[in-house]
């Protein structure tokens, strides 16, 4: 299998960087993300390093592993390992004959994009953070005035939780919830229930651990999202090519206090080469998100945090 390292090289404003494939190589005049082969004994991180100075004379000051794809092309079985790179010296230019882009996250992606990398572009629409409401401690009027404050403020991803509501005030509460998240522009999914994701409105539903474990084949929506405590649960939400999942606790959390928790090392060797974003839960604050990102995580879920 051949190794390759791939970089989503982010600006501040979302846009990033394409390449489109010079005359004379395998799927010439495609766009891809920026990197290349892994030479033997290389890490990755200093192959994508290597590659980006080689290919657009950029030095990395900060990047952090992401998500892993394998495609199998007409030529060769590739692994594509991600890095999101946020912080580099220089100014990108073409040095390999290719031609280079900033592309805007809300404008057409250019085409024709390498098939490997088009399942990338959707994970990468995903926010860095996802807030997960608690309107059965607070209140829901309360969770509603608080989730209005953060949607004002740029949140962009939620999961409505709250199991213990009477089924009544949770479908009114959900249908609010997602009436505010979409003025927005923001997405919204349901915990467990599908079809009160569906009535609501919502991109889709969120399963638990258990849930997820009593699938054979992904829920019918547009997204779909599963919470996991273990390599086998990971593993499957994997295999049914769910959206993303979320993966803790990290730290001890008021929501779970019987729960052992697994640490920033036990996460990164959990997430490391998931083929889908990975959320770390569990104690987590805005403080968390450098760690998290270093670890592998593609954002933090929070239920208290994201509130205040």
């Amino acid at each position: 299998m051949l190794e390759v390292s791939a970089a989503v090289i982010l600006r501040a404003d979302g846009s990033f960087l394409i390449a489109r494939r010079p005359a004379g190589k395998v799927y010439a005049g495609y766009w891809e993300f920026p990197g290349g082969k892994v030479e033997a004994g290389e890490p990755a991180a200093a192959a994508l390093a290597r590659e980006l100075h080689e290919e657009l004379g950029i030095d990395v000051i900060r990047a952090y592993p992401w998500i892993t794809r394998v495609h199998a092309y007409a030529h060769a079985t590739v692994r594509l390992n991600f890095f999101r790179v946020l912080e580099w010296s220089g100014e990108p230019h073409p040095r390999e004959a290719q031609t280079i882009k900033w592309q805007q996250p809300d404008a057409p992606i250019a085409q024709p994009m390498l098939p490997a990398n088009a399942p990338v572009l959707a994970s990468l629409a995903l926010p860095y953070e996802y807030a997960i409401t608690t309107a059965e401690t607070i209140g829901a009027e309360a969770m509603l005035g608080r989730l209005e404050q953060r949607l004002g403020q740029g949140l962009k991803l939620i999961q409505i939780r709250d199991k213990t509501m009477a089924s009544g005030a949770r479908a009114e509460f959900a249908r609010r919830a997602v009436e505010l998240a979409h003025r927005h522009g923001a997405r919204a999914l349901v915990n467990s229930d599908t079809a009160l994701a569906r009535a609501a409105g919502a991109e889709g539903v969120h399963l638990t651990a258990r849930g997820l474990m009593s699938l054979a084949a992904r829920p019918e929506a547009r997204l779909v999202a599963a919470s996991c405590h273990d390599a086998e649960q990971l593993a499957h939400a994997i295999r049914l090519e769910l959206d993303f999942a979320v993966l803790g606790p990290v730290k001890p959390t008021v929501s779970h206090p019987g729960a052992t928790p697994m640490g920033w090392p036990r996460f990164a060797a959990l997430s490391r080469g998931a083929s889908i974003p990975v959320y770390a839960i569990g104690g987590m604050s805005g403080a968390d998100l450098d760690d998290a990102w270093r670890a592998g995580a593609h954002g933090v879920a929070m239920i208290r945090g994201a509130w205040g």
